[in-house]
């Protein structure tokens, strides 16, 4: 299994440290991992970052328990924070991510020059399938126009095949952020990987059903049964399915936070290479899939502060059809709209 990939992972960290980072002669790349990261990927990048004339660094560190602020008691803060403030660049291997995290904080205020990749939980396999085999440029360009549509939209009405069947309107909120992950951190600030444009709509205009079919991380990971959220005005107000559902209940009470119920965000999934794996990082950039995120509301997406809650989660809906402003833009999952159907297509291929 070592080989793995070998030559095919070479080429997909050279896509990653030349194409999408862009990165220059002399620049410093730190590269976190913990114990519970693919280590191929770490030294392959390592390699590509150094053949691109960059100084790369490794800093592995013991898997936190928990992720976010939720690791910072665990982490060698001071030494973490000190070396990525003076990083030209950051790229989060580590499975239990850094990102929200204190010194994430601190280095993305104290060091703007800094570009942070946030590829947590990269596995060989996936690396290879959703960064080296991707046509980074016109992916980038259906996502464009994919986001320009949805920016325009008013009405929106999402079904799914397990049941789900929601609807809501876009705010008019200048202060809502439509986010847009093509792969390209070739500006400083944190830049996640390709296939993804994530938005909050008008809280109180969400109603309907939800269904969970895909994953829910955390707690759960990959789902055996599917998990119905009735949503009312924004606000989830039952939670219903097999053993999985109650789990999910229960870790969303144990907050004791009011803020855990409420719907922070909704993303469209977009990468040709992604698959369903348990991996959030992946899941939700499935092909046709759409993710509602839970609880937490980040200030990439509302500005100034965000929503603060207690935690977050998100989870993915498969196959989704999707009508906006009543034009179909996806049927279970094939993208239909005429503007965007042959470049899906080729993406595809």
């Amino acid at each position: 299994m070592s080989d793995l990939y070998e030559y095919e992972l070479g080429h997909a960290s050279t896509v990653l440290c030349r194409d999408l980072l862009g990165l220059k002669e002399g620049e410093t790349c730190i590269i976190t991992a913990d114990t519970e990261s693919d280590f191929r990927v770490v030294n392959a990048t390592a390699s590509a970052a150094f053949s691109c004339g960059a100084k790369p660094m490794v800093i592995t560190i013991p898997a936190p328990l928990g992720v976010g602020k939720a690791a910072d008691p665990m982490l060698p803060s001071g030494a973490l924070t000190a070396a990525l403030k003076e990083a030209d660049v950051w790229i989060e291997f580590n499975n239990k991510w850094l990102l929200y995290s204190t010194p994430y904080d601190i280095a993305l205020e104290e060091n703007p020059k800094m570009k942070h990749q946030c590829l947590v939980g990269m596995t060989s396999e996936m690396m290879v399938r959703c960064i080296g085999r991707i046509d980074h440029g016109l992916l980038s360009e259906f996502l464009k126009r994919v986001k320009d549509l949805t920016v325009r939209a008013k009405q929106w009405r999402f079904t799914t095949p397990a049941g789900g069947d929601v609807e809501f309107e876009n705010s008019a909120d200048k202060n809502r952020v439509y986010g847009m992950d093509d792969g390209y951190a070739r500006e400083p600030g944190s830049h996640m990987m390709s296939g993804q444009i994530g938005w909050t709509p008008e809280w109180d205009t969400i109603n309907g059903t939800i269904v969970f079919d895909g994953s829910i991380s955390p707690p759960i990971g990959l789902l055996s049964k599917p998990v119905s959220l009735e949503v009312k005005r924004g606000n989830v107000e039952r939670i219903e399915g097999g053993k999985e559902a109650g789990v999910f209940e229960s870790w969303l009470k144990s907050f004791d936070d009011p803020q855990m119920f409420i719907l922070a965000h909704v993303c469209w999934g977009f990468n040709p290479g992604a698959k369903l794996t348990g991996d959030i990082l992946e899941d939700e950039r499935v092909w046709g899939a759409t993710e509602w995120g839970l609880g937490n509301i980040g200030s990439c997406l509302v500005l100034p502060d965000g929503i603060p809650a207690a935690s977050h989660t998100d989870g993915i809906c498969l196959n989704t059809s999707a009508w906006l402003d009543g034009e179909q833009l996806l049927r279970e999952g094939e993208v239909v709209h005429p503007d965007l159907s042959d470049m899906a297509r080729e993406l595809l291929m």
